[in-house]
């Protein structure tokens, strides 16, 4: 000891031992055995005779009577002439089998009726169809020269009425040029105020109109009260919207309201100013 040290020898460093640990070698050393993922003949003749009975039995049920169609079945609001329409019209299927019927096919069919808006076919098994339909509603009469067409808020030619009759419905005057059928739109700058008219009751005014004339600009005439002057075909529930809240504050005598430009309603006594 020297200097109130304790002197020490060198200090001896330690090595982690390593091991090494051997694995299991096959026979056939590090080549993938694929002789185990091959399936066995025995395996593969079960698969297909599964198949072959899976098959078979689509056959068996396709071609019997077991999934045959024996009634389709109308859901929806339609009323019962719409739904007698939907019946006629999807009488071929009855006896088809379901695991053939194409819905596709089926729900094209029953939306090419002109009183239908929309459709949705389903399978009901064993032995049933299920059509989910929602009907067209008749909004509007248009005019046409010598005839009346009942025509719903899509804007599509219901049918034909006779003259004079439906007097609650407004009324659309339509060009000497326009051609109607049974299924067909209005023209394209009529759609809108059928559409329009189909949502009216929504601003109070459904009851309140008598006709609406479309040659030129769209003019919404009143069973009382002013006309209503929509300008072109856009934002027509807007407009009409804005005209409901307006024409309670005009004064008596008011000949028309422009809401061609709904954020600036303009009134008028005269007709032509």
């Amino acid at each position: 000891m020297a200097g109130g040290r304790t002197e020490r020898g060198p200090r001896r460093r330690t090595h982690a031992a390593s091991v090494v640990v051997p694995f299991p070698r096959n026979a056939a050393g590090d080549r993938l055995d694929l002789a185990r993922l091959v399936p066995s003949g025995r395996s593969l003749l079960v698969g297909v005779l599964i198949l072959a009975g899976v098959l078979g039995a689509y056959w068996v049920a396709q071609s019997s009577s077991v999934f045959a169609v024996e009634r389709v079945e109308v859901r929806g609001d339609a009323p019962p002439a719409v739904v007698k329409q939907v019946r006629a019209a999807t009488s071929d299927i009855v006896g088809a089998s379901l695991l053939t019927v194409d819905t596709g096919d089926v729900e094209a069919m029953v939306r090419a009726l002109p009183t239908i808006a929309g459709v949705s076919v389903d399978r009901a098994f064993p032995n049933a169809l299920v059509v989910k339909v929602a009907a067209e509603r008749p909004v509007a009469v248009a005019r046409l020269r010598r005839t009346a067409w009942l025509v719903s808020g899509s804007g599509r030619a219901i049918r034909e009425i006779e003259l004079g009759t439906r007097r609650s419905y407004p009324r659309l005057w339509l060009g000497r040029d326009v051609e109607l059928a049974v299924g067909r739109s209005l023209p394209a700058d009529v759609v809108p105020t059928a559409r329009a008219l189909a949502a009216a009751r929504s601003v109070g005014l459904r009851r309140s109109i008598k006709s609406v004339r479309t040659t030129g600009e769209l003019t919404v005439v009143l069973r009382s009260g002013p006309e209503i002057r929509l300008g072109d075909s856009k934002d027509v529930l807007l407009k009409l919207a804005v005209a409901a809240r307006v024409l309670p504050a005009l004064a008596d005598g008011t000949a028309y309201l422009d809401v061609s430009v709904p954020e600036r309603p303009v009134a008028s006594r005269y007709l032509n100013p």
